[in-house]
């Protein structure tokens, strides 16, 4: 585990150099570690696939300080009790107007549009970090068959829904918005409700299925 300062307000905690489960595992361990401890000079948690970002407040602590005061801790990591991830399936319309990216990726990777549907579809794919936009899930990890490269240059905006796809990784566009994956569907479940605790129906560590509608 790595400490480093991130900016005048932030500390990085790196977990390892690679996206895989195993490491994964231990980011989501920390964020639920460092939530527990309900510090009031932590403003801000952010997970991500090999690290957890930690944002303060400099009236209360220092780096220094809030750094020396989470390895004091760091023996309570193994005694904290972590959600269990929830399982979420996605309905999803590929191909057509829904999925305009599919004879892409079919050129680009030698499957049929058939074969695409099958392997992204056979896949339970882990929930790595939520960001980017409220309620977007990064999602691996991906068969290495339906590997494809992100676009040169990001479209201006796709629909609601969006299902793409981007190196290793799948995801769900929660509003339109600018995207630069390679667009395969569209779903139609509501990811994210400004209205509606807890917002994103996504956290670290859940579980996504996707299913052909």
């Amino acid at each position: 585990m790595n400490i480093s300062r991130y900016g005048e307000e932030g500390i990085r905690i790196l977990f390892g150099e690679k996206i895989d489960l195993e490491i994964h595992e231990r980011v989501r361990r920390y964020y639920f570690f460092l939530k527990s401890l309900q510090l009031e000079e932590i403003t801000d948690i952010i997970p991500s696939f090999r690290s957890c970002l930690i944002l303060f407040d400099r009236k209360k602590t220092s780096c220094e300080a809030l750094t020396a005061s989470l390895r004091e801790k760091e023996f309570l990591i193994a005694h904290i009790d972590i959600p269990e991830p929830k399982t979420c399936e996605v309905p999803v319309e590929y191909g057509g107007e829904s999925g305009f990216d599919i004879d892409f990726v079919a050129s680009h990777t030698g499957l049929s549009e058939d074969e695409i549907i099958e392997i992204h579809t056979s896949v339970t794919y882990k929930v790595f970090a939520v960001g980017f936009l409220p309620g977007f899930p990064y999602l691996g990890i991906l068969d290495q068959r339906l590997y494809v490269p992100r676009l040169e240059t990001p479209r201006l905006r796709v629909p609601e829904g969006s299902v793409g796809l981007a190196q290793l990784q799948t995801g769900i566009y929660p509003f339109e918005s600018p995207a630069g994956w390679r667009i395969i569907g569209r779903t139609n479940k509501k990811l994210f409700d400004y209205n509606k605790e807890p917002y994103s129906i996504f956290q670290i560590g859940d579980k996504v299925r996707f299913i052909r509608a």
